[in-house]
């Protein structure tokens, strides 16, 4: 009979597996040729350099912004009288063979400010001129540093009204710049300047007739970014 049945032409013979597919039944992550652990962790390597460089990247960014701030916000402002920034870049020639009109006399008060950590004492040396557009002016700040040690300075200013600053042209000024002084030093900072005639034609100003100059010092350290004002965000 069992000759017979070798001899049946639909038979199927069941052979034993061989010891390689065993051991692949067995143990089936044997076909990857990496541990899924060691592709975690490397995947997990490679996210935390990227996000190193990420913030890196950032880092230096901020901080040539920051050393930029100053500049870039100077020119800008005074490009544009933007928010009562007086304008810088007067034409000599104008100044020369501008006329001052009598008729519109014109009230520019100063004012000194200093930032909450500025150890300096800060003020203007007069309270209040009376100027004709047309017409060059000087005024004079103090400021002194009452330490032991220099400290060094940094100040911004504006004009109010916003729509004057326009108008209001700086030919001498201290703003922008730093300033240092050594302990107990005292010094005078001279702001010469004078109102546009165009002034009196512009019907938003009709009814002006005071300006305030104000200036704000900073105490410039390492790493410091001068403040912007909320108008101009």
């Amino acid at each position: 009979m069992f000759k017979s049945l070798l001899k049946a032409p639909n038979l199927i013979i069941l052979r034993q597996p061989c010891q390689k597919c065993t051991n692949l039944r067995k143990s089936p992550f044997r076909a990857y040729s990496q541990d899924p652990g060691e592709q975690m962790r490397q995947a997990n390597k490679k996210r935390l350099r990227s996000t190193l460089y990420y913030f890196t990247a950032t880092g230096v960014v901020t901080l040539g912004m920051s050393y930029a701030a100053v500049p870039l916000y100077r020119m800008f402002c005074q490009a544009y009288s933007y928010g009562g920034t007086t304008v810088e870049g007067h034409d000599s020639s104008k100044v020369e063979s501008m006329q001052a009109d009598r008729n519109r006399p014109i009230r520019v008060r100063f004012n000194a400010d200093k930032a909450a950590n500025m150890r300096w004492n800060f003020s203007p040396q007069q309270t209040e001129i009376t100027v004709f557009p047309g017409e060059t002016a000087l005024a004079f700040y103090t400021a002194k540093n009452p330490t032991d040690c220099s400290v060094v300075g940094i100040s911004t200013y504006n004009v109010i009204p916003f729509e004057a600053g326009q108008y209001f042209n700086k030919i001498q000024c201290f703003c922008f710049e730093e300033q240092m002084l050594n302990p107990h030093e005292q010094v005078d900072m001279p702001v010469f300047f004078y109102i546009d005639p165009e002034f009196t034609e512009d019907p938003y100003l009709e009814n002006c007739k005071e300006i305030t100059l104000s200036y704000t010092f900073f105490e410039a350290k390492d790493g410091f970014k001068i403040p912007v004002p909320q108008y101009t965000k």
